[in-house]
């Protein structure tokens, strides 16, 4: 697995899709930034993220004989995933609402953008962004956010966030 860093960029899903036009990468190659201005949700929408205080990364899946009708699945996995590490660090009133986010009570902590590369009937490869709202304690209304340091009153190191999350989505996975 390789991660790579950047400080800056406009969003993950978009450097991870222009990396793998150049570039062979491995399965579950990781890119993550401190501050991504442009992230994207579903349909267009806007991922809002305050620079240094939350998990944005996208996650390259290549696949083996994933049939486009069975794509559903790579959302349960990676909705498992985050759910499940949501779970151990005892966040309150965990939900998935399908198909991409991930809410504590009725506010959304989660967000989960799901890119596929298709070649005919097969799903080819997925880039898969999450947006976790970590340690931002201070949201737009309309947003209707919360984050896990607002809800555990304690801030979390992302680093270490990151690699169990990782490590979540390797185990929910399929091989």
């Amino acid at each position: 697995m390789q991660i790579i860093k950047l400080s800056a960029t406009e969003s993950t899903n978009t450097f991870l899709q222009r990396l793998m036009r150049k570039e062979n990468l491995q399965d579950f190659t990781v890119v993550v930034t401190e501050n991504q201005t442009r992230g994207r949700g579903q349909r267009d929408a806007l991922w809002e993220s305050e620079k240094g205080n939350n998990l944005t990364f996208s996650v390259l899946k290549k696949h083996l004989e994933l049939k486009t009708q069975h794509q559903f699945l790579i959302s349960i996995c990676v909705s498992l995933a985050v759910y499940s590490l949501l779970i151990e660090l005892n966040l309150p009133r965990v939900k998935i609402k399908w198909p991409n986010d991930i809410l504590s009570g009725t506010l959304k902590v989660c967000g989960i953008l799901i890119e596929n590369v298709l070649n005919g009937q097969e799903v080819k490869s997925s880039v898969i962004g999450i947006g976790l709202n970590v340690n931002q304690t201070v949201f737009p209304e309309r947003l209707r956010a919360t984050s896990i340091k607002k809800e555990l009153k304690q801030e979390l190191h992302l680093e270490t966030l990151l690699q169990k999350l990782i490590g979540k989505l390797q185990f929910f996975y399929p091989k």
